[in-house]
């Protein structure tokens, strides 16, 4: 276990980098850049506070950056062409756009904000995180509240009306789309002229607030899950050692609580860590519904601006969380599944 363990260190270190690594060229594809717009009083000064005057690789293709009338911008000590293939001699490559960033993000720092003078990424990231973490903690708890007996329920009464029902409600949550589901539950209880007035359209000052993104954001996965459930369970009771659990007389209950469940949830563990991490991504669309200050907000409002450390600083938190958790899901399949063992691996 070990072993496995500090392999996956390793791989999650390099699913990372090669993560940082294309956002941050992607970023620099952009038609334009923050130091561009029309109300930039002062484009040359903003391009060389964030080293944007510099090639984003040691090698590229083509011109490295676009020219600014009347800049001087940073020029290497050494460069040649291949063709229009460009690069930088080896003296150079630290002052890079990208070895500058790695050096500041091994720091933990994820660099200013390019777009919010003087604050940083990890301040407003900061200030963020743990309204996405509490959504989508609190949605992952109602769906699995939800879709596990939802799923039991069904399979164990296979194909009754309440099998039926039960499905076709979960087919429901899931064809629904949460930037349907959110304005409807808004329109329905949210205070306004024809809501019941039970929750405040948008915003979070109180727990109460909440609720409704909760909802939101749960009812796909609860969906989900509960199909997943419901799957394990026509499975798992089709087992022979099911069977004589019930041929020695034991209580219903006692059969799948001691010898159903722990099979029937196998599936539903590993769908709960990327189901999670989707939970916190997809969070951007339902953050922007109800006016919540998550990272989603941030997210949105930096693609449009043009931000690109928080652009990056976001897909770094949302790649950590998603790499995390399927970490978290491989190590708890050996506690549920003594079958399962990574020692070999």
């Amino acid at each position: 276990m070990t072993r496995y363990i500090l392999r996956r260190i390793v791989s999650s270190i390099f699913v990372l980098l090669v993560i940082v690594t294309a956002s941050l060229w992607l970023t620099r594809q952009a038609p334009s850049n923050p130091c561009q717009k029309e109300k930039e009083a002062n484009t040359c000064a903003c391009m060389k506070t964030f080293k944007l005057d510099r090639p984003t690789f040691p090698v590229w293709f083509g011109q490295a950056v676009d020219p600014v009338e009347g800049c001087q911008f940073w020029e290497p000590e050494s460069s040649f062409s291949l063709g229009p293939i460009n690069m930088v001699g080896l003296s150079d490559w630290g002052d890079t756009q990208y070895f500058l960033y790695m050096e500041q993000l091994v720091q933990g720092d994820l660099g200013p904000s390019m777009r919010n003078q003087n604050r940083t990424v990890n301040e407003l990231l900061g200030q963020a995180l743990p309204y996405t973490l509490q959504l989508g903690f609190q949605a992952l708890l109602l769906a699995i509240i939800i879709g596990i007996p939802a799923g039991m329920f069904a399979g164990l009464k296979q194909n009754t009306a309440a099998d039926y029902t039960t499905m076709t409600v979960a087919m429901v949550g899931v064809a629904v789309p949460n930037f349907v589901l959110g304005p409807i539950l808004i329109l329905l209880f949210a205070k306004g002229q024809q809501g019941l007035g039970w929750f405040d359209p948008g915003g979070w000052d109180t727990f109460k607030d909440s609720i409704l993104p909760t909802i939101t954001l749960a009812l796909y996965y609860a969906a989900y899950i509960a199909r997943l459930t419901r799957g394990g369970i026509l499975e798992m009771v089709r087992k022979d050692f099911v069977r004589t659990a019930r041929a020695k007389g034991l209580k219903e209950s006692t059969v799948v609580t001691r010898h159903t469940l722990k099979g029937t949830i196998l599936p539903v563990v590993s769908y709960l860590g990327p189901a999670f991490a989707a939970m916190l991504t997809g969070s951007v669309v339902v953050e922007q519904i109800f006016n919540l200050p998550g990272i989603g907000t941030y997210f949105v409002e930096s693609a449009l601006n043009r931000d690109y450390n928080m652009v990056i600083g976001a897909v770094i938190i949302y790649s950590s969380l998603l790499v995390a958790l399927n970490f978290v899901v491989d190590i708890a399949y050996t506690m549920i599944d003594p079958r399962v063992d990574y020692e070999d691996r």
